[in-house]
């Protein structure tokens, strides 16, 4: 079940979480993101949808736009078994995204909730620049309150030096 931007403002309005959304023309990397001119560019986040060889467990992992992840030191550091991008396909299904609208609140149309979550620690009490699950908008929205709304749902989620 995709999510629409309209269901997610509601979601934030409903659950009485403050936040600020800019609506942008549809972007689908970080440098196009960047190059909308939009506030607060340093806590714009990176979302990289993977999985493990094997196709049993997804993860999210969301950290600074700046940061590279390494997947193969990801893979030592949390003992996960090889991992590689997600397909397109896997993405649709598990958190009813396009490629371009990754983002954590996505996980909150994970009805599966097997989607585990990894989270940059130096996001912790700060604003995070993330899509309503829809590239044409970026909300900001204090990370802890979208730690709570994913631990409410029911993912893992794992907060992580980057």
């Amino acid at each position: 079940m995709a999510l629409t931007k309209e269901e997610v403002v509601k979601i934030l309005d409903d659950s009485k979480i403050k936040y600020e959304i800019v609506e942008h023309k549809p972007v689908y990397t970080i440098d196009e993101m960047l190059e909308c001119g939009l506030p607060h560019p340093e806590q714009i986040a990176k979302n990289l949808f993977v999985r493990d060889d094997k196709k049993r467990k997804y993860y999210l992992i969301t950290c600074l736009e700046d940061k590279k992840v390494n997947l193969k030191e990801f893979r030592k550091e949390h003992e996960t078994r090889p991992l590689t991008f997600a397909s397109e396909e896997d993405l649709l299904d598990k958190m009813g995204l396009t490629r371009g609208a990754v983002t954590p609140l996505g996980i909150l149309a994970n009805e599966d909730r097997d989607v585990i979550v990894y989270i940059d620690k130096d996001f912790e009490n700060k604003l995070m620049g993330i899509h309503p699950c829809d590239n044409t908008a970026t909300v900001y929205i204090n990370t802890r309150d979208v730690v709570k709304l994913i631990k409410r749902h029911g993912n893992e989620l794992h907060f992580v030096k980057m």
